[in-house]
């Protein structure tokens, strides 16, 4: 396993980072912890998680895993997401939000600080001055470490940055968007802006949620997971342009030796930019076989079948502005 800086900060991140979406949902808890204790024997320090992962589950079961092996792991969680849609006061981006849910996060995760933790989503309705003197505060009491954007608009990124400057508050260090080989929409904007300005990259469905797995098939609704009828749990489609890249995955990583789901996740991680993708896996099969794209090397002639399959800056299918609609719809979160 190698690691990366993350971002301008002296940390130094695994190539990989175990995201736990799946924990308290479709996998329990039995599952989980030996899936977090692999991870860590296999040499990865970061785990990504969510307030809203299983309402609070994913974040009990994490730092249940943590337990005397906290000070090895950059942790990190988000919030804005509601935990009780019925409560407008329970999701945001606002101060009193923000901070409760922070103490929130610590006393599930049992932990006295956060390493990283994310504004989820971005939202029109909240000035982010707001919001980064909120985590300013946090930072300063010693409640989390550094400070991140997750799925931000470019420019609501840049301009957090220049907020923050303006007011001689701590800067977001990393972005956390969506980014795999279906949809590379992200190198439009958001991740030449991380890179202007010094920021981590760090891709979340690098595996399009289990459909570059190689195991869904145009038409076939037998697979189990998230992918059925051509539909994710989202709705999202998976369009023809899609299953013709996904024939090609799976005929490049038969050349290269691998799982088409390990190539995949080499790709992003070999992409400008790109510090770790998140994986999320539901099974140990899963994440052993993530774990393996560590040592998947990829030649140019791969990555250039890649690029004549799905072209920089272009989408077999849309991934990255499906979940980027948050922005757009203040009320809309699923």
């Amino acid at each position: 396993m190698n690691y990366r800086n993350l971002g301008r900060t002296g940390v130094k991140v695994s190539q990989l980072c175990l995201g736990t979406m799946m924990f308290g949902r479709s996998t329990n808890e039995a599952d989980s912890l030996p899936m977090v204790h692999r991870a860590l024997d296999e040499g990865i320090n970061f785990i990504d998680t969510a307030d809203v992962y299983g309402f609070g589950e994913s974040e009990r079961i994490v730092g249940k895993a943590l337990a005397g092996a906290r000070q090895r792991v950059i942790l990190a969680t988000k919030a804005c997401i509601p935990m009780d849609p019925a409560d407008p006061n329970m999701g945001g981006l606002s101060r009193r939000y923000l901070v409760s849910a922070c103490e929130a996060s610590l006393r599930r995760l049992g932990t006295d600080w956060i390493d990283l933790y994310f504004l989820h989503r971005s939202l029109p309705d909240v000035p982010i001055d707001e919001s980064l003197r909120a985590l300013d505060d946090l930072i300063r009491h010693g409640k989390i470490r550094y400070i991140g954007c997750s799925m931000f608009p470019a420019w609501k990124m840049v301009d957090s940055l220049w907020v923050a400057r303006e007011l001689g508050l701590n800067r977001f260090v990393c972005d956390q968007s969506a980014y795999n080989l279906l949809d590379r929409a992200a190198e439009r904007e958001a991740i030449p802006a991380a890179r202007n300005h010094g920021l981590a990259f760090l891709p979340w469905g690098p595996l399009c949620g289990g459909l570059l797995s190689g195991k869904y098939r145009r038409g076939d609704t037998g697979a189990e997971g998230r992918w059925q009828g051509g539909r994710d749990n989202l709705n999202r489609p998976a369009t023809d342009a899609a299953f013709d890249a996904i024939s090609v995955v799976i005929e490049l990583a038969r050349d290269a030796g691998c799982t088409p789901s390990q190539f995949c996740l080499a790709w992003v991680a070999a992409q400008p930019g790109v510090t770790a993708p998140i994986i999320g896996p539901r099974t140990m099969g899963q994440l052993v076989d993530n774990i393996g794209a560590a040592e998947v090397e990829l030649s140019a002639e791969h990555l250039e079948r890649v690029d004549a399959a799905v072209p920089a800056m272009t989408s077999a299918m849309r991934y990255y502005d499906q979940a980027i609609r948050f922005d757009r719809a203040p009320n809309v979160y699923r």
